[in-house]
């Protein structure tokens, strides 16, 4: 095998997540008296993080910045009723990630979601599926492109880099890679297109999940 470990973005590369996030932003905006937006807006939204999602809904909408932690209040707890309403894993990947566990590769997870909520997500959509690491936001570390928390991933992996494969689907994912000298795989069955994916320099770009195990097995 030409790699021994996969990390893996969560939204928009395991699981098609847009659906119950816009509607979830949009359900906490309408309640301030606010407009929402589509989903596709929400798929270039998305990326860095809630935080970030939300400061762009504000700053488009010409919305009070002291309204943050409010609408994000709102975000949390419609998120929590909503995150398993349209929510699942992509084709073929479930598929993917128990071919990769059965040639002992190790698989893990790099989120910017909130850590307790990547957890709970990837509890009800993989429960027969260990994975070997799951990160998500967590406090000590800054979110995606910064590269501490994978860096922490990696070396509690006690793997060389060159040994290792980060797969995601966002511009975010590819900056995170090169900043931990990664090689990068972009997936355009997510939320963005591949001009993005190109432009950052992915060194791999890939239409299904099963091309992975290709590239893993160095053909």
């Amino acid at each position: 095998m030409k790699y021994k470990a996969v990390i893996f973005d969560l939204d928009g590369t395991l699981l098609n997540t847009i659906q119950d996030i816009g509607e979830s932003v949009n359900a906490s905006l309408k309640k301030h008296k606010y407009e929402g937006y589509t989903i596709d807006d929400y798929k270039i939204f998305v990326g860095r993080g809630i935080d970030e999602t939300i400061s762009i809904c504000i700053e488009k909408g010409g919305i009070d910045p002291a309204e943050f932690d409010s609408i994000k209040k709102g975000y949390m707890e419609e998120y929590k009723v909503r995150h398993n309403k349209n929510t699942k894993p992509y084709e073929g990947i479930v598929d993917l990630l128990n071919n990769l566990k059965e040639k002992g590769i190790k698989v893990n997870v790099l989120s910017n979601k909130p850590h307790h909520q990547t957890l709970k997500v990837i509890k009800h959509y993989f429960k027969d599926f260990e994975f070997d690491f799951v990160y998500g936001k967590k406090p000590e570390f800054r979110i995606k492109p910064y590269p501490e928390s994978l860096n922490d991933m990696i070396k509690k992996l006690d793997l060389y880099k060159k040994d290792i494969l980060y797969v995601g689907d966002t511009n975010t994912d590819i900056q995170t890679a090169n900043n931990a000298n990664l090689t990068s795989v972009g997936v355009l069955w997510g939320f963005r297109k591949r001009p993005e994916l190109e432009q950052e320099g992915a060194t791999y770009i890939i239409n299904k999940p099963e091309e992975i195990l290709k590239i893993v097995e160095g053909d």
